[in-house]
């Protein structure tokens, strides 16, 4: 099984060079794996503590990143190297100041896990929720580094919980200990008879709960707010713009204002965004081109830069999260502890945070635009609704925090 597993990421590699011609996406990871060795050679001193925390890409990165900075604060004797697998999080996070080294994760191959050890000698490492690379780890747990996998969520019909999977089975029991989200994760892990595993939640609510309480006032978000209720929608896609664009155009109320912060905000989705609407709007990056009273007066402002969506829900009362027509829904959570109401697509299923605030009715998923119009017209007039959603999606938010402070005390 080892041999077919390597076999199938050089043939993985192999398909990306191929298609790395001509797609950016996957020249940057072609072009960022090809002197990692080197690179990492000539930053580390082979007398650092290293602390090495890995991340698939941007979502598994925030998940980490209460852990990061808790480390850089508090275990100052330490070096923390981070790397990603996708050039999404690599692009965004490598000038990222609370760790010393930011790399590619080379591919999993025996003889790439061994080199990148020998450079980077971790004391300790941390892995993110999905990340098993089995020979990776199979050399971590020969040389007895302590390594742990957080915010960690399992299903049933995954391949560690296959009778036959024995060496996939093995990359998972590498892990010194295993930190999951949910009693099903931890129930599953037992079945393979792993005992090192405790139920510590998600450390995403750490960070939320925590960019809530510290965020950042944005003035012209402010000044296009003035007193008129917000509906904002974030990470959008153009199937989510396209239901989002007949409401604000159809709306005809002026007690309420619209933000879109799309996911790709290249210009060309910008334009095309822009060709839709049929209401007076202005980009967050023109801003400073408008006078106060355009600023106040537009019905529709587009975020069209990144960096500051996680505050900006701080202005909204209701939230529109996207990706529910495509690969699937982005981040509720950065809108649920402002109190926003969260509605969204139907690729939600794998998310456990929105189908329990499904069930707590502090979110409300829809296939058609009848549906949209109707939960957004219902949250926007009945107070007794929207005040027992908004207060569902706050308490929900508290209840669930914690798991950083219960991962670092058995970790260090």
């Amino acid at each position: 099984m080892k041999y077919i597993y390597t076999l199938g990421i050089r043939i993985y590699y192999f398909i990306v060079l191929i298609v790395s011609v001509f797609n950016k996406k996957a020249k940057l990871w072609i072009d960022g794996r090809k002197n990692i060795f080197s690179s990492l050679k000539n930053k580390i001193n082979p007398n650092d503590n290293i602390i090495w925390i890995h991340a698939a890409s941007v979502g598994e990165f925030e998940q980490a990143r209460e852990i990061i900075e808790v480390i850089k604060a508090k275990h100052t004797e330490y070096k923390i190297l981070l790397t990603f697998f996708s050039p999404s999080g690599y692009e965004l996070r490598k000038n990222y100041d609370k760790v010393d080294y930011v790399s590619y994760i080379p591919i999993d191959t025996k003889y790439n896990a061994k080199k990148f050890l020998d450079i980077v000698n971790p004391d300790k490492i941390f892995f993110v929720k999905y990340e098993i690379w089995c020979n990776i780890l199979n050399e971590v747990s020969k040389r007895k580094i302590p390594t742990f996998l957080i915010s960690a969520i399992f299903r049933h019909n995954q391949i560690y919980f296959k009778k036959w999977a024995n060496f996939y089975r093995n990359g998972l029991i590498s892990f010194s200990h295993i930190f999951v989200q949910n009693k099903n994760s931890l129930h599953l892990l037992k079945s393979i008879n792993y005992n090192n595993v405790s139920i510590t939640g998600d450390t995403r609510f750490d960070r939320v709960y925590k960019i809530s309480q510290e965020s950042a006032e944005i003035e012209i978000i402010s000044s296009f707010k003035s007193d008129k209720r917000i509906i904002l929608a974030g990470s959008t896609w153009p199937k989510d713009e396209d239901f989002l664009v007949e409401y604000i155009n159809k709306c005809k109320r002026n007690d309420i204002k619209y933000i879109i912060a799309p996911h790709e905000i290249n210009s060309s989705h910008i334009k095309s965004l822009e060709s839709k609407l049929k209401v007076n709007y202005l980009k967050y990056t023109e801003s400073d081109k408008f006078d106060d009273n355009e600023v106040k007066y537009a019905k529709l402002l587009i975020i069209d830069c990144i960096g500051i969506l996680s505050s900006a829900y701080k202005y909204g009362n209701i939230a529109y999260i996207g990706g529910g027509f495509g690969a699937g829904i982005h981040n509720i959570l950065e809108a649920a502890t402002f109190g926003l109401p969260v509605i969204f697509g139907p690729k939600h299923t794998k998310f456990a945070e929105a189908l329990e605030l499904i069930d707590q009715k502090g979110a409300f998923t829809f296939t058609q635009y009848f549906e949209l119009e109707h939960q957004l017209d219902t949250l926007v007039d009945d107070k007794k609704t929207y005040s027992e959603a908004s207060t569902s999606c706050l308490d929900y938010v508290k209840s669930q925090i914690g798991a950083v402070d219960k991962i670092m005390t058995s970790t260090f």
